[in-house]
């Protein structure tokens, strides 16, 4: 079975010989494109181990990426608490509303790991709003636009399901809702299932890249699947893909730090009508970063055909 996103030629696009700086590694970024570039805000797992938030950009979103040395987001922030192990895993949302861009987050620290938001609208100074979702929690995407009036987030408890909470004002979350659960038996997203990508508005609903896994003698494997969300009631499932439409294969993509692993924290659609394709852009390995497009098209037409829900 082949992949439905094909990767691009110049993988890995990122890599811990292309930094300024010490690591070991640089992976799972969140993605936007600002004033004519793709920004990439990328982890980058010191020497020490702990991870910290840095701004990456690139004229193409393809190559010749420019990665600031200061972190964007750092534990050593003195207004950065409970995040003492690192600041990891960002998804970036744009919201019209706020004219900026909002930062969701994971804050791994001694408690666990908790849910940040922070905000920014330059990329050179951010407001952090804090935790906003107390441990055990990871894998947070905001939704581009109210719904209902109210903020929606996905997220993803220790369950290792999917869900979303509410919130009026990006601060104070509640009314939780389950969105999708692990398939279990012997299925490729068997174990746990999180978001992945921020959610995707399109005419037949939100397209939710999301990452699954299944373990084989003890040994994860994380591989991608899609499916939709109804716009109005996000916690609806409308479809559901079958068949992962990305999976580790490549040597980089499944020997580094990690196993197995091709990770999505950002992605978006460039083009318009049958022209339109959705790029992703994945962490590898826990290592590098790697980039991967489809039709937007195909993507939809394979979650339809799933023919699976919820």
């Amino acid at each position: 079975m082949h992949d439905l996103f094909i990767r691009s030629c110049h993988n890995p696009i990122l890599a811990v010989d292309d930094l300024p700086l010490p690591a070991i590694g640089a992976y799972n970024p969140g993605v936007a494109e600002v004033a004519g570039e793709v920004l990439m805000l990328v982890r980058v797992e010191g020497v020490d181990g702990v991870s910290r938030l840095h701004v990456a950009r690139s004229a193409d979103g393809e190559t010749n990426w420019r990665l600031e040395p200061t972190p964007l987001l750092s534990p050593e922030d003195t207004d950065s608490p409970h995040a003492e192990f690192g600041c990891e895993d960002p998804r970036i949302t744009y919201a019209p509303e706020l004219g900026a861009w909002v930062i969701a987050y994971v804050a791994a620290g001694t408690a666990g790991p908790s849910i940040a938001l922070a905000v920014t609208k330059d990329w050179k100074r951010v407001e952090r709003l804090g935790i906003v979702v107390p441990p055990s929690n990871k894998n947070a995407a905001l939704f581009p636009r109210r719904i209902g009036g109210e903020w929606v987030m996905l997220h993803r408890p220790d369950s290792g399901t999917i869900w979303t909470l509410h919130s009026p004002d990006l601060h104070y979350w509640g009314k939780p809702a389950l969105v999708m659960r692990q398939r279990g038996g012997t299925w490729w997203d068997s174990v746990r299932i999180g978001g992945g990508a921020v959610p995707i508005e399109t005419p037949e609903g939100w397209l939710m890249i999301y990452h699954g896994v299944k373990e084989v003698a003890r040994i994860p494997t994380y591989r991608l699947g899609v499916a939709l969300l109804d716009l109005e009631q996000p916690h609806k499932v409308i479809a559901r893909g079958r068949y992962p439409v990305f999976a580790p294969l490549e040597p980089y993509e499944r020997h580094g730090n990690g196993y197995n692993i091709v990770f999505t924290c950002g992605a978006f659609v460039r083009g318009t009508g049958d022209e339109a394709e959705v790029w992703v852009y994945y962490g590898a390995a826990d290592t590098v970063i790697g980039l991967a497009k489809a039709p937007l098209k195909d993507v939809l037409a394979a979650t339809r055909n799933g023919n699976h829900y919820g």
